[in-house]
């Protein structure tokens, strides 16, 4: 009876599954897509728009062909800042606040966008496009997501804010006051957004060099953009506290932080301070660049060039005057770039400092990788891992295009090139214009994988993920890495294997005794 049971139990079952899939090809399909998805597709929409619309001509002063149009709308959405053109002098009125627009869109995200154009609208947010927020910004629960996108408007409203009126200080003197205003909050919204696209003309901020208004103003609003909206949430989040608990010592704050907060922290200050002190060495008798300057001009151009490479794009020395250990200086620093969940580009300051912190643990023979008294998951050190070899391989493989199609251009100004279109920088050696159209469009591919993200932009490719391994266990075998002795685990594993097989013949040689 129980057999019997058990039998016609498996029928009802094979009925229901046939039952359900006719049900499936009877409905209409209807395209799901995921997070990651959706921020390809999104971004997509966004930079062929921006394209079509700065094409029109309405929104230029002179004629202008589409690929330099698109060109530009791919440079102001991914929040790049390399143009084929000079801003200042093709656009008008109309297509600039286009322009603006679109770095504005670009450096919030398509995703916090679309969340406040429903806001706006006063449509609530369903469950998927709740799911949507914490995934795109990694958070850990779906409590209080539109609260975060509400504290991100705000807080982005409120430093372009305060950076629009400090610039206005300097402009307005110069400009008059309509143009000083528009042209304050066109550069605040710039560096805000790390995208380094000015409409001042073609000398970006060189004519600003000496002045501390503009530089330290830039220098803030690039920092600020660059930590990631996260990390603002968790600092006011922690101030808020502060308040509440009197007679608390100011080191309480950084330590109430989050293990992420203090890592984006920690790493911004070493590589701004790195950065500045390289720069300056390099760069202080370079007459093209620092040698006529006076001693605190040098430490803030050398200051601004290294907060600069983080992927703003602004510069206030000719870039292609640097000299060639200047230029791989800002190679490293733009494949770095800012913070997750920001406005910056590269692969992150914290998968750096887990990579790093990852070779130190190995090199004192740790099993796990540890930071601030906690131990990093093993995924996340994978995840890292990876989105470093991917980033590798677009750069890699777009600087190998790049040298194709221009023979003739030094091969380390290429690579600037390259990797600031990649760590969506904006910095180049005057090389942009100039460059063949095969090269402008992989700039383009470059801009737009490293504005998603290459681990965002593979996994939007790769289709569906394998389920089958997340349930089977495959038995363990090691390999060895390196030269012999490197690897102390792998080698001594190896061993035992080999004094396994050893003895495994001695007694089959036993045996036949």
């Amino acid at each position: 009876m129980e057999y019997i049971c058990r039998v016609w139990g498996k029928q009802i079952k094979i009925i229901g599954w046939f039952l359900e899939m006719e049900k499936k090809k009877k409905s209409p399909r209807r395209l799901k897509f995921n997070t990651v998805q959706t921020v390809v597709i999104g971004f997509f929409g966004v930079i062929l728009g921006g394209g079509i619309l700065l094409s029109l001509p309405i929104c230029n002063q002179k004629p202008i062909e589409f690929i330099d149009a698109l060109f530009t709308s791919v440079s102001s959405v991914c929040v790049t800042g390399l143009v084929t053109i000079v801003p200042a002098e093709q656009f008008t009125l109309l297509g600039k606040i286009i322009l603006l627009l679109l770095i504005q869109v670009g450096g919030l995200g398509v995703i916090a966008c679309m969340s406040a154009f429903f806001l706006l609208l006063g449509k609530k947010i369903n469950l998927k496009g709740r799911i949507t927020i914490q995934q795109a910004y990694g958070l850990d629960t779906l409590s209080g997501l539109v609260k975060f996108v509400i504290r991100i408007l705000k807080g982005t409203f409120l430093v372009e804010g305060i950076g629009a009126v400090l610039f206005s200080l300097r402009f307005i003197p110069e400009f008059g006051f309509i143009k000083g205003v528009g042209y304050a909050i066109f550069h605040s919204v710039s560096a805000f957004c790390n995208a380094g696209i000015d409409i001042l003309g073609s000398t970006s901020f060189i004519q600003y060099s000496g002045s501390w208004l503009i530089n330290f103003t830039t220098m803030f609003l690039i920092v600020m953009g660059g930590l990631g909206f996260p990390v603002w949430h968790d600092i006011a989040i922690n101030i808020k506290k502060m308040t509440e608990i009197k007679k608390r010592p100011l080191k309480w704050l950084f330590t109430r932080l989050c293990l992420q907060s203090k890592i984006v922290l920690t790493m911004t200050g070493l590589l701004i301070l790195c950065g500045a002190v390289g720069f300056f060495l390099l760069e202080f008798n370079n007459p093209e660049t620092m040698g006529d300057m006076n001693l605190l001009e040098k430490m803030t151009a050398s200051l601004f060039q290294s907060v600069t490479t983080r992927t703003a794009g602004f510069a206030t020395v000719p870039q292609g005057d640097l000299r060639e250990s200047s230029k791989l200086l800002g190679c490293m620093l733009m494949f770095i770039g800012g913070s997750p969940a920001g406005t910056a580009g590269g692969v992150k300051t914290t998968t750096i400092a887990m990579l790093l912190l990852t070779v130190l643990c190995v090199l004192k023979n740790k099993r796990d990788t540890e930071c601030f008294a906690r131990k990093i998951d093993n995924n996340i050190v994978r995840s890292g891992i990876t989105i470093t070899m991917i980033t590798l391989i677009f750069l890699m493989s777009g600087i190998t295009a790049l040298t194709i199609f221009e023979p003739g251009i030094d091969f380390l100004d290429l690579t600037y090139e390259a990797a600031s279109a990649m760590g969506t920088v904006g910095l180049t050696a005057d090389l942009t214009p100039i460059l063949s159209r095969g090269s402008h469009v992989i700039l383009m591919i470059l801009m737009y994988v490293g504005r998603i993200g290459p681990l965002t932009m593979a996994l939007a490719l790769s289709g569906r993920s394998d389920k089958i391994s997340k349930f089977r266990e495959l038995p363990d075998e090691n390999v060895m890495l390196g030269q012999v002795g490197e690897t102390t685990s792998g080698l001594d594993n190896w061993e035992r294997k080999c004094n396994a097989e050893h003895e495994d013949e001695n007694m089959d040689r036993e045996i036949k005794k």
